[in-house]
């Protein structure tokens, strides 16, 4: 029997030749989809062939039967991704994008996270992350009301961002655009959202990282860049997009690519 693989596409690069064209692969977060997405491709497509992929059980992506792991989600992604790309990583697809880096070095050519952090829970010593308790709650609610506590979710990844009202909007809209995420794939993903550290591994990333965190963030705050900075070797570095909370690529999507475009220029990864 084949195997299942995730729904992804493949956009051609508009502002460059095709032989000129890098590619980036964009992997979006808990609960949604790739459109997620949709408001900062063009930009991208100005000097990137563009791969977006829908995590498995999300999107259009089928649910295999496979334990739901980060090494399974970054397998998934690897198999459907070009040879050689830099990756994009929004909250979970952060971690994904962070773990395929690791195991798969020969393949990644940098990694941008957004409002993603190595570990999402809190400790005594990491401070700067959600609550256990706060999490746990969370876990409850969406084992009781899977589609109310998407809801919610979407309202707490815009809560104190300027553009919050219609931030919340779109995020509806794109929630119900491929119909509802399977149950397990929430619940699980939760799962490797409460117990991935990968504060230990940081240091030993052979790729350029950027880490994109938003000043009003309510998921991932913004003290955790400063966290997170002592844990970054020689080639990674971090940047704060002022007024935005968790979707910082659709609150200010021109501030964003120039973010993502200043860490490529200042790595020499495109031309001028």
């Amino acid at each position: 029997m084949p195997r299942l693989i995730p729904f992804h596409n493949t956009y051609k690069a508009t502002g460059v030749s095709d032989d000129q064209a890098r590619d980036i692969v964009l992997i979006h977060g808990w609960g949604l989809h790739a459109i997620v997405f949709d408001d900062i491709v063009p930009a991208l497509l100005e000097r990137f062939r563009v791969t977006v992929v829908d995590l498995p059980g999300m999107g259009q992506s089928p649910l295999p039967n496979d334990p739901y792991t980060l090494d399974f989600l970054a397998d998934q992604v690897a198999a459907v991704m070009p040879a050689r790309a830099h990756l994009l990583g929004w909250s979970l697809g952060g971690l994904v994008a962070l773990r395929l880096a690791l195991d798969h070095p020969d393949r990644v050519q940098s990694v941008v996270t957004v409002a993603t952090t190595p570990r999402f829970t809190a400790a005594d010593d990491w401070p700067a992350a959600m609550k256990p308790d706060i999490f746990n709650a969370f876990e409850q609610m969406c084992r009781e009301d899977y589609e109310g506590t998407l809801v919610r979710f979407l309202a707490l990844n815009c809560k104190g961002a300027e553009s919050m009202r219609q931030d919340v909007a779109r995020l509806k809209e794109i929630l119900y655009f491929c119909g509802l995420p399977a149950h397990r794939a929430l619940r699980e993903g939760l799962a490797i959202l409460r117990d991935t550290d990968l504060r230990g591994d940081l240091a030993a990333l052979e790729v350029p990282l950027h880490m994109i965190f938003g000043a009003r963030d309510n998921i991932v705050p913004a003290a955790a860049m400063a966290a997170v900075e002592p844990l970054l070797n020689e080639r990674g570095d971090t940047a704060l997009i002022e007024q935005v909370a968790h979707v910082p690529f659709l609150s200010a999507p021109d501030t964003f690519t120039r973010a993502v475009y200043d860490f490529y220029r200042r790595h020499q990864l495109i031309d001028g």
